[in-house]
């Protein structure tokens, strides 16, 4: 028994060498085939890695390409678009071949007024001397010393010729020329603007090319070059067009932090420029807050980036109330207090976007009650505690203009009469008509606008937004640039109806979003998700007619435009006005230097830029004084007496005033705007019973028993010149009565 206990033991400790002996060559072939294995993943993983560089860098470099060649197309068009205006605005005016004088007088509107500051400052013996007596300036309008860099808004021509002035191109190119040149630049600016923008919503160049050439189609609703080459406008828009392309890379999802710095450094500086440049630029900025502040208050955008939007315009508002001469302008501005009243309202509104449906509707509303009444209350005080202030006109302006009120004031009625103030005809709508844009624009439209409704509704809801959309999601009203876009079109759309004027503001990007939406082809995609398409991959039709759709209106619009286009480059139109040409040439030859001329402010301003005589008033029709003075120059055109007329003008020192036929005998405007008209309602000297007119004055025209040379009239003035057009009466100093 011992001894087998003994063999068991030996046997056990056998069997389990013997295992041991068969398990070991198992376990080592299991680690060789392991360390095989990891060598091959090894070897894998180092035969992919190379691979995803590659891609990574092939896709880089695709990326940079497209982006180059993007870039140059858009700059290419730009150049192209400069050279054409250059060449229309020669050949229109056959400006290379004038003389200085007739090249002046080219400049249309009273818009020649800020090329004359142009001028002053290149004539002035200093960059500073010339900045100077700009700001203390007596020499433009009768028995007034103004700074004239803070009420006509100079900067341009500040910063033209002091360019002008460093750069020493007067070795180069005639002043006149760079000043046109650089106009015509900032119009390259514009259009390059709009094609990077529509290249930032669709994502081809393709919408960029397509949104030009609807833009050049459209020139004459696009742009107020034609109208006066000098005009405010045609400085700052450029600039806008810069911010609201920046202001679209700025509000992407699929945007990079380094790619959003930079669209918020080109928004600050952007936005900056265009308050500096123009009077009006806050009320614009105005209704691109509105937009903004749907956009932040329906949850569609991230708060952080509506708040740095914020702050772009408070600072931009500061620094251009500071380089405005503390323009009180910019503290009683609507944009002002949408910001002020939006502050206002988050401070006490923390927790707006909780809660069900029913609730945060509610909390929405309140929100709306908050902003606008805290808005209004802060310019309601600012209005009362501004020293200049003319809100009280612009309400009664407003108030006309809606039927709220009727007025027989000389100065609302004649503003209202102004083709900017008017409401926009039908001949607006038929010209985008024509060029296919207005169709393919009220089609994209009603898409985003579908679908920016769904998001809303979704976002009200409580469900989120997804930051990463494919193109498959088919939801094209969940991006807050189109969001935005969308808000854009719809007030300036809106705004155009009511005023003509606006339209400047609104058809460019008419271009620019229906060239989007065309090329898009998460905008197909849209569409199709709520037709339900089964019969076709919806993705490749949407590809499909993302590219068919804009080549084929490409194609028809070559076809149709193009001949017209060069047909208008080498049409030599004719321009000349001779009985202008001999009043500025008598003015020059026969006035004194101390004269001061009383006319129509578009002449008035055609006078000053062409002799540099004192006027009594300036074409700018922002400025209720000079309008006020621009009334007692007209009633040379109404029912009234010489010696009434007599004292008006003596009162603003006038030596000669000049009476156009043009005025006198006005019969091509729309009766009720006539300057006669107006002035018969606003001096009372007519009276309506029912259908008939009747004249309650006793005094006749006097612009016509002027021209009769019988007393009174030639007690008080003397004609000194006259032709076809324009009857030149000098302001006798010491009165002579003869009968």
């Amino acid at each position: 028994m011992a001894e087998l206990r003994s063999r068991k033991p030996e046997a056990l400790e056998g069997e389990a060498e013997a295992e041991s002996r068969c398990v070991a060559p198992e376990e080592a072939e299991e680690e060789r085939r392991g360390s095989r294995g990891d060598e091959d993943a090894q070897e894998e993983t180092h035969r992919v890695q190379p691979s995803k560089q590659n891609s990574a860098a092939a896709g880089f470099l695709q990326t940079l390409l497209r982006m180059f060649f993007g870039f140059l197309a858009a700059v290419a068009c730009g150049m192209l678009y400069a050279g054409y205006l250059s060449g229309y605005h020669d050949r229109k005016f056959w400006f290379s071949t004038r003389q200085e004088l007739e090249r002046e007088i080219s400049f249309p509107g009273g818009s020649g007024l800020y090329y004359h500051y142009y001028k002053r400052m290149l004539a002035a013996p200093s960059f500073v001397r010339g900045f100077y007596e700009l700001t203390v300036d007596n020499r433009t309008v009768s028995g007034q010393t103004f700074n004239a860099v803070e009420r006509l808004f100079l900067y341009p021509e500040l910063i033209t010729s002091f360019i002008y002035r460093i750069t020493d191109s007067q070795d180069y190119v005639e002043p006149v020329y760079f000043y046109l040149g650089t106009v015509f630049g900032l119009q390259a600016v514009c259009v390059t603007a709009l094609f990077v923008c529509s290249w930032l919503l669709s994502g081809t160049c393709v919408a960029g090319m397509l949104a030009v050439s609807w833009f050049v189609l459209n020139r004459p609703d696009t742009t107020r070059v034609d109208q006066g080459v000098p005009l405010r406008e045609n400085w700052a828009l450029p600039y806008f067009s810069c911010q609201v392309a920046a202001l679209t890379g700025f509000l992407s999802n699929n945007i990079s932090s380094a790619s959003e710095m930079f669209c918020y450094l080109t928004l600050s500086a952007t936005t900056f420029t265009f308050l500096l440049l123009w009077e009006h630029g806050h009320y614009v900025l105005f209704v691109q807050g509105l937009c903004l502040f749907l956009l932040d208050s329906l949850d569609l955008v991230p708060h952080r980036k509506t708040a740095d939007i914020s702050k772009v315009y408070l600072s931009s508002l500061f620094l251009a109330y500071l380089f405005q001469f503390q323009n009180a302008a910019l503290l009683s501005s609507p944009l002002l207090s949408l910001l002020i009243g939006s502050v206002l309202a988050r401070y006490f509104q923390r927790r707006m976007k909780m809660g069900p449906l029913v609730a945060r509707v509610m909390k929405l509303l309140l929100h709306f009650h908050l902003v606008f009444t805290s808005g209004f209350t802060f310019s309601y005080l600012i209005k009362k505690l501004s020293p200049v202030s003319h809100g009280d006109f612009t309400l009664k302006l407003l108030e006309a203009k809606f039927g709220l009120n009727t007025t027989t004031d000389f100065v609302t009625n004649f503003l209202l009469c102004q083709d900017g103030l008017r409401a926009s005809g039908q001949d607006l709508f038929l010209r985008l008509t024509q060029t296919s844009v207005l169709p393919f624009y009220i089609l994209v439209l009603a898409v985003c606008l579908l679908s920016t409704l769904q998001t809303v509704a979704r976002r009200l809801s409580g469900q989120p937004i997804s930051s990463s959309l494919r193109l498959q999601d088919g939801r094209i009203g969940e991006q807050p640039a189109v969001i935005y876009h969308v808000f854009h079109s719809v007030f300036f759309g809106l705004l155009t109806l009511l005023f003509d004027g606006v339209k400047y503001l609104w058809t460019p990007y008419v271009c620019m979003f229906t060239a989007f939406g065309v090329c898009s082809p998460d905008l197909w995609m849209t569409v199709f998700k709520w037709l339900r398409l089964k019969s076709v991959h919806p993705i490749v039709l949407s590809l499909i007619l993302s590219t068919a759709v804009p080549t084929i209106i490409g194609f028809t619009l070559w076809r149709e435009y193009y001949p017209r286009v060069l047909a208008e480059l080498a049409d030599l139109q004719e321009f000349h006005d001779p009985d202008l040409v001999e009043l500025i040439g008598w003015i020059r030859s026969q006035a004194p230097a101390a004269a001061v001329f009383a006319g129509s402010p578009l002449l008035l301003g055609t006078v000053k830029l062409c002799s540099g005589s004192v006027v009594t008033s300036l074409p700018i029709y922002s400025d209720v004084s000079l309008l006020r003075r621009t009334e007692d120059t007209y009633q040379v055109y109404a029912l009234r007496s010489a010696e009434d007329v007599y004292k008006r003008l003596a009162a603003h020192k006038t030596t000669y005033v000049i009476v156009e036929e043009s005025i006198c005998n006005d019969i091509h405007r729309r009766k009720g705007c006539r300057v006669k008209d107006l002035l018969d309602v606003a001096n009372r000297h007519i009276v309506h019973d029912r259908a008939q007119v009747f004249s309650s004055s006793k005094h006749g025209r006097f612009c016509q028993e002027i021209k009769m040379n019988y007393s009174p009239y030639t007690n008080y003035f003397t004609r000194v010149f006259w032709n076809r057009s324009f009857h030149v009466y000098r302001v006798n100093a010491v009165i002579s009565f003869q009968y």
